[in-house]
């Protein structure tokens, strides 16, 4: 793992130590730290931080998409992805009177098929986190709706936020801010009527 010499969160030298060769990266923003692990490691790092046994991160606060087309170059050696996963993981039992621990786990992605339309792209998968925590169902089910990124496993991979024959993912940056004429189609509803 390459970690800057500042970084001293306590799940860091645990990560190392059972991930040696697994090319993850840490980071930190702000007092925030963020570890960037390979897609077919997400899984087994948010495994192992929930049953840490110093400081387990019971707690899945988030899950979020990123695109990042068009983004400025990841720096010299760093990780690269158009699409970014990220789990927002808090350890509920460790306060000791603070602000909860808190850590990042992030994954990137990169498509192998256009991202214009609503292709299953074999690129765009992760492993579910739902085995692990259950509450990840409607997080995994927005990032899906709203990016396109699948989760292998989910107990119920349906849309979430659109209809279901929605043709397209509405997040990714190469979706026209103002659709593809989904408003001009809406049927419009009077005031008596609803």
């Amino acid at each position: 793992m390459t970690a800057a010499p500042n970084l001293d969160h306590p799940a860091l030298p645990a990560l190392k130590q059972t991930f040696p060769d697994a090319g993850l990266q840490a980071t930190e923003f702000r007092g925030q730290t963020t570890v960037v692990a390979p897609p077919a490691l997400v899984h087994d790092v948010l495994g192992f931080l929930k049953t840490l046994e110093a400081s387990p991160y019971d707690y899945l606060a988030d899950v979020v998409g990123v695109d990042y087309l068009n983004y400025p170059e990841p720096r010299q050696g760093g990780p690269r992805g158009r699409f970014a996963v990220v789990y927002n993981l808090v350890g509920t039992g460790l306060t000791g009177g603070a602000e909860a621990p808190r850590i990042f786990v992030k994954t990137l992605l990169d498509p192998s098929l256009p991202t214009d339309g609503i292709d299953d792209d074999p690129a765009l998968h992760l492993p579910t986190a739902t085995d692990l925590w259950p509450g990840a169902e409607w997080l995994e089910r927005e990032v899906f709706d709203m990016l396109g990124l699948r989760f292998d496993g989910h107990p119920d991979h349906r849309r979430i936020l659109t209809w279901e024959g929605f043709p397209a993912h509405p997040h990714r940056k190469d979706y026209p801010v103002r659709g593809r004429g989904e408003r001009e189609n809406y049927r419009i509803v009077q005031r008596d009527e609803a």
